[in-house]
């Protein structure tokens, strides 16, 4: 018998691991009673803002917060204020003189204040980072207590873009000091609707 049949007849023999079934993550995580009061704490610390407004309310809403800009992009299918189609452009870089973009978000987590938006209705991903200010749109029924909850709405299966954003672009790397609109969006609301 060779010395490396030797040294794998031991590992055989003294195997200890056991199989075990995993355990059950049912009941996991962090709850809130509040999550929209949850949601909006954890979104304010990071320089972004939330409201609730009824679906038809929606275009004034965004119009009293922002009233001076003027190329706006949506792929919200009941918000009538866009007036310029980002998927109509071939080159990305052409997105850069949108001054708001009001996207649709899947779902919002209250434990981190953070919204799953994907990239399927949009051809351009950088539409979330390039645009000037940003405003995620949510379903009120949509928001989620925590990240476990999140990761079991979405799926793998099919390889397509997502991330999870969180109000407007920020860095805090230089002397830890919080910088709002560093790389991407200044501003950023969620606005749930119901």
């Amino acid at each position: 018998m060779t010395s490396k049949e030797l040294i794998l007849q031991n590992i055989r023999k003294n195997n200890v691991v056991k199989n075990e079934p995993l355990p059950v993550l049912n009941n996991f995580g962090i709850t809130y009673q509040e999550k929209f009061e949850q949601f909006s704490i954890m979104l304010e610390s990071v320089g972004g803002h939330s409201l609730i407004v009824k679906k038809e309310e929606l275009d004034s809403t965004i119009k009293e917060i922002y009233p001076d800009e003027k190329n706006i992009a949506t792929n919200v299918e009941y918000c009538n204020i866009g007036n310029f189609n980002a998927n109509d452009e071939d080159d990305p870089h052409n997105l850069r003189n949108i001054d708001l973009a009001v996207v649709k978000g899947e779902f919002a987590v209250a434990e981190n204040g953070a919204v799953w938006v994907k990239n399927s209705e949009n051809r351009h991903r950088s539409l979330y980072f390039i645009a000037q200010n940003i405003v995620l749109v949510v379903d009120k029924n949509a928001l989620l207590n925590n990240m476990h909850e999140a990761y079991d709405l979405i799926s793998f299966q099919k390889s397509t873009y997502g991330a999870f954003v969180s109000g407007p672009s920020k860095t805090a790397d230089i002397e830890q000091s919080l910088v709002i609109g560093a790389h991407g969006p200044k501003s950023g609301y969620i606005i749930f609707v119901e």
